[in-house]
């Protein structure tokens, strides 16, 4: 493919970061505390300047956003009955932090452990606990596992629903601990979640991390800019060619480019950058710069199966978000930040194992006191009868999937090829979870609120039923990770410093460079990741490499 013509060459500067997602916000804002170097931070969506980006409950209202949502889809799943599946990804600064559902997680130690196992030296559980205690400003205070003066606020929900105290205590009965904090060292079991909500407003990456120091004179922030490719002086990563103001046009960065676009979108990128599988490079009429056949393979994510029950009025906030109410609920959450609006996703979950010799937990079960339903048009209903929801998901699912370029265009989605339920142990897997979580509604407190299985319903039991419905109605925990794994064989892209293997000057940097999605939601990992990343920069680990 012939270059196009570039236009102009903006500025230079030391480092420039691609994506003002998670990992992006983080990386600029630690790189930035060098007063001695500048920093470029680009976005290709627009300031996250939205009331519903603030609000907690906004992320419905965010779901299918033209504004702030990629809004992609799968190609067609074969393993899913052939069914095109709905991927949000944010557009914006922040990213996926500004319209997830905040849920702050950080996984088991055990995935950090094997990550050094596969030859990923540093990145074990005591490399990154400091990483992840750097990163937060938690309500419980400092501690051996928690960081107390950090940018990312970690909250407590601002209410507890009867219903998920109860439903914690049935899990509870049903053999699985109480969890009173999830650090990662007590992972079995059922408990309250935090959330990334600083005084009932959602606290995004951007918020966190480059809202309080954009001011500095040696940080630079563009929105609505869109980054085409990667420039080279040989395998000398120099800078980007970008799509600004109807321009192409370049940045150049003397010490390193550092991508961040997630899992889906740093791929791609180094493949517009000649950098991939050759032969499938070529067919797109790009020249290979790298042959390395891993970017874009390991595709992973949690292929959640949902559960819903009708209930007795009590046990839901489902009318409460319905009628007069929402407008009393919105009443109360514009003057005291408080309410149901005012809540992350999920509120409460269960880790537990599918077999009981598994090292450490591989199911979540996660639940909350409501239900909804996603209409055509984008929006999201909360349904108007009682209802309570949860849904259970593999948390380290064997099965791979990848991204692939469907043109060598920068401004076309590339193909999303997930895999889910591939492998029969995450089917089995998936099976255990149901039964586990139907176990935990028929037992009190929770049986007492439970009226009816509503979906899939008590007549699917046998194996073959549920499978079936997993089939025709699982979706995406819209977690992926793995596209860029990070190791020492010949499918990893990045080594243990998140350098790209064979290239100098360009690091990736997000969820994608995960060897193994981490067991649970992957906000928090990424932050550390991130957070661990600039360390690495700034302690002189960013030498060239030959």
């Amino acid at each position: 493919m012939k270059a196009p013509e570039v236009t102009a060459c903006l500025d230079n500067f030391d480092y420039i970061v691609v994506g003002a997602g998670t990992a992006g916000c983080v990386m600029a804002g630690r790189l930035s505390e060098q007063a001695d170097c500048r920093v470029l931070l680009l976005e290709a969506g627009p300031p996250a300047d939205d009331f519903w980006i603030r609000a907690p409950a906004g992320m419905a209202k965010l779901f299918k956003s033209e504004r702030y949502n990629w809004r992609f889809h799968t190609e067609p799943v074969p393993t899913l009955n052939n069914r095109s599946l709905y991927w949000p990804r944010g557009k914006t600064l922040g990213g996926s932090s500004a319209i997830n559902g905040m849920v702050h997680c950080r996984g088991n130690r055990g995935d950090f452990d094997h990550w050094a196992s596969l030859g990923n030296t540093g990145w074990g559980w005591d490399d990154v606990l400091p990483y992840f205690k750097r990163s937060e400003n938690n309500v419980r205070g400092p501690g051996p596992y928690h960081g107390g003066d950090g940018p990312l606020v970690v909250s407590d929900p601002t209410l507890k629903h009867p219903s998920i105290v109860d439903f914690v205590e049935a899990a509870r009965r049903t053999g699985l601990p109480r969890i009173d904090d999830f650090t990662g060292l007590e992972h079995e079991g059922a408990g309250i979640l935090q959330s990334n909500i600083r005084n009932g407003v959602r606290h995004s990456a951007y918020d966190a991390y480059i809202a309080p120091v954009r001011h500095r004179a040696n940080l630079v922030v563009r929105t609505d800019v869109h980054v085409r490719r990667v420039l080279f002086e040989g395998r000398q990563a120099t800078g980007v060619e970008v799509h600004e103001r109807g321009e192409i046009v370049s940045y150049k960065a003397r010490r390193e480019v550092i991508l961040c676009g997630g899992a889906l979108a740093s791929p791609q990128l180094l493949m517009l950058s000649g950098i991939g599988d050759g032969a499938a490079l070529q067919g797109h009429g790009i020249q290979t710069l790298l042959h390395l056949p891993g970017v874009g393979q390991n595709l992973q994510d949690h292929c959640a199966i949902r559960v819903q029950a009708l209930c007795t009025p009590q046990s839901s906030y489902n009318k409460d978000l319905n009628g007069w109410r929402k407008y009393w609920q919105g009443f109360r959450y514009v003057m005291t930040k408080r309410g149901y609006l005012s809540l992350s996703s999920s509120q409460a979950a269960a880790f537990a194992k599918s077999r009981p010799e598994l090292d450490y937990a591989d199911l979540e079960i996660s639940f909350r006191p409501m239900t909804f339903t996603y209409q055509d048009s984008g929006v999201v209903d909360v349904d108007s009868y009682h209802a309570i929801g949860a849904s259970v998901y593999r948390v380290r699912p064997a099965s791979r999937g990848e991204v692939r370029l469907l043109s060598a265009d920068p401004l076309d989605a590339p193909a999303f090829l997930p895999n889910y339920l591939a492998v029969q142990e995450d089917i089995d897997a998936t099976l255990s979870g149901m039964r586990i979580l139907r176990a935990i509604l028929a037992t009190e407190p929770m049986a007492s609120r439970i009226v009816s299985e509503l979906v899939p319903g008590a007549d699917v039991k046998t194996d073959a039923q549920l499978i079936d419905f997993m089939r025709r109605e699982g979706h995406c925990s819209y977690h992926p990770a793995g596209t860029c794994k990070m190791g020492t064989d010949e499918m990893a892209v990045v080594d243990a410093q998140l350098r790209v293997r064979g290239a100098a000057g360009l690091r990736v940097v997000d969820a994608s460079i995960m060897p193994t999605v981490t067991s649970g939601n992957t906000n928090a990992p990424t932050v550390m990741i991130a957070e661990k990343a600039a360390d690495m920069i700034r302690s002189g680990t960013n030498e060239r490499q030959a």
